[in-house]
């Protein structure tokens, strides 16, 4: 690492620790004459983690003493000199009988009533897990049978921050549902919050899980549509790895020239409005002489003083920050697309993903839990390469975090639309991300996965490959039915899989499965090197599992991304 790049790191942790005392000094001087407080994420309604070290927290005035009551426990703590206060309370059996927890101070009690213990589950990623359950294609039929009131529902509102926040803010219009507990209901889910209600992805997760365990579950949703993962990880955690300190440097020119952008901003945000006034007048005329102006030729509105929703650490400090450390059974995580715009940032997800998933279990301290999340399915025209699109390079990033330990993947390349960015068919993404939970989070013995790529050898002119999750046998499949029924046919052969020699040209091969392997071959290619399958961004590989599940899109080589694309 080069010494510039040292001494700027230097610079910007001393920058941060002084704008923290900053807050902290601010945070005396309000909390002298405070009331007991706690943070949004506790409220009537919640479902806390079973069989887990509770903490429960929040504010007082300095040295007042606080008492917190429940499930036959008492526990009390001393707020410090910024007036934060902290009990842990001991694991608690799962109940689904309603319990009340009460936080006592000198002048005042909270209660919060009709609290259930079961499992905590973070609902996060970006569009498509924000997709609401309205807009579903099965979610008429879904919101209907919205009956089962153990399943309890948080939605954090958007908010964006350069320094972590202690509490829920809003950067979004106010809703009465955000920012608090609610129980599911149909009236709950069919109530105009959020994007068309709560996610729908988490909901069928929820709806098996709660159906599997039988025990009360807690889902708490912070997402914001067309968000990086980087937005999602704290720069500190940004700062454990050299190939993202680029994303460092991001965050610390923000947040040296926030105040002058802070003052700039009104003056910005007044002359956009008098464009996009215009533009929306010259567009109707546009419209009316037969000539509309293209959408997205829009003045584009200027950026928030601190980065907005895509700067680095923005969104964890605003939307994350708050809810540590509430406990959790674990993360359920739909994105990949903000990552996605070229081969460059599809390459480096490789390294971005697994530190983002790294940092959190570190902020919550709660040791590895489970980190379940979706694969980016097939979207856009057909592949016409064996080898093409910058999302095969997001997939494969995201197939190489298996690595990391009790993490699971919901593959979907087989449930996706290739003109819809939002394919509405979110019941199979639910389904096949609560199959993972039930055997990593769970420990139940169910087929989870479909066919994940193990290993290859190479006998003369083709390529042998072996696969993990492929116990029950592999076999020519095809995508589950739509909502309408329609199914497509199987086909007869192999299909999605290109070959290479040492040139790195990828051309389309024949495979076939044998003896519980797939061999692949081309006339073409003398000497094989490598194979990759479902590699393009909208592919039609058919090798599935004979449980159901699809194979995941893979490669067997270690080939560099072709940068600049």
């Amino acid at each position: 690492m080069n010494t510039f790049l040292i001494m700027s790191r230097d610079f910007y942790r001393t920058l941060r620790r002084a704008f923290g005392w900053m807050v902290v000094l601010f945070s005396m001087t309000a909390q002298i004459h405070a009331t007991v407080r706690l943070p949004a994420i506790f409220g009537d309604h919640m479902v806390l983690q079973q069989e887990a070290k509770l903490p429960v927290w929040g504010w007082a005035a300095p040295g007042e003493t606080v008492t917190v009551t429940f499930a036959k426990q008492k526990r009390s703590a001393v707020a410090g000199s910024d007036g934060k206060w902290r009990v842990d309370l001991e694991p608690v059996n799962p109940a689904s009988e309603p319990a009340r927890l009460t936080v006592t101070g000198k002048d005042n009690t909270i209660v919060c009533d009709d609290v259930l213990v079961g499992d905590v589950w973070i609902v996060s990623g970006q569009s498509n897990m924000e997709f609401g359950l309205q807009n579903d294609s099965r979610g008429k039929e879904a919101i209907a049978s919205a009956t089962d009131s153990q399943i309890r529902m948080f939605f954090v509102p958007w908010a964006t921050a350069l320094q972590p926040r202690t509490n829920i803010g809003s950067n979004m219009p106010p809703s009465p549902l955000n920012g608090k507990w609610l129980v599911c209901s149909p009236e709950v889910m069919a109530a105009n919050w959020a994007w068309h209600g709560f996610s729908a992805v988490a909901y069928y997760f929820a709806r098996d899980i709660q159906g599997a365990t039988k025990h009360p579950l807690g889902m708490i949703a912070t997402y914001k549509g067309g968000t990086p993962a980087q937005a999602w990880t704290s720069v500190s955690g940004l700062e454990e790895d050299e190939h993202l300190t680029h994303y460092v440097a991001e965050h610390q020119k923000l947040v040296e020239h926030f105040e002058t952008a802070k003052l700039e901003f009104p003056k910005l945000r007044a002359d956009w409005e008098i464009a996009r006034r215009q533009w929306k007048t010259n567009s109707d005329i546009a419209k009316a002489n037969g000539h509309p102006l293209r959408e997205n030729s829009a003045p584009k509105p200027p950026t928030d003083p601190d980065g907005g929703f895509n700067a680095p650490g923005n969104l964890f400090n605003g939307m994350v920050a708050p809810l540590i450390p509430y406990a959790i059974k674990g993360v359920i995580w739909y994105q990949g697309e903000g990552n996605g715009n070229n081969i460059r940032e599809g390459a480096e997800y490789a390294y971005v993903f697994p530190r983002m998933i790294s940092d959190w279990r570190a902020q919550w301290g709660q040791g590895d839990f489970p980190f379940l999340y979706v694969q980016l399915p097939n979207i856009n025209g057909r592949a016409r390469s064996p080898s093409e699109g910058s999302w095969a390079w997001v997939r494969d990033a995201q197939f190489k975090t298996l690595s990391l330990p009790n993490t699971g993947m919901a593959v979907t390349i087989d449930v996706g639309e290739a003109e819809n960015l939002h394919p509405p068919d979110k019941i199979y993404v639910g389904q096949r991300l609560a199959l993972a939970a039930r055997h990593i989070a769970y420990g139940e013995d169910v087929a989870y996965s479909g066919p994940i790529y193990e290993a290859m050898k190479v006998e003369g002119n083709q390529i042998r490959l072996t696969f993990k999750h492929a116990e029950s046998g592999l076999m020519i499949g095809t995508p589950p039915p739509n909502a309408e029924g329609k199914i497509i046919p199987p086909g007869d052969e192999l299909q999605g899989f290109g070959i290479a020699g040492d040139d790195q040209k990828f051309v389309w091969a024949k495979a076939v499965i044998e003896n519980g392997a797939v061999v692949v071959h081309s006339d073409e290619v003398e000497h094989p090197a490598a194979v990759r399958y479902d590699w393009a961004q909208n592919p039609f590989g058919n090798l599935y599992g004979k449980n159901g599940l699809p194979a995941s899109p893979f490669r067997t080589d270690d080939w560099p991304a072709p940068m600049g694309k």
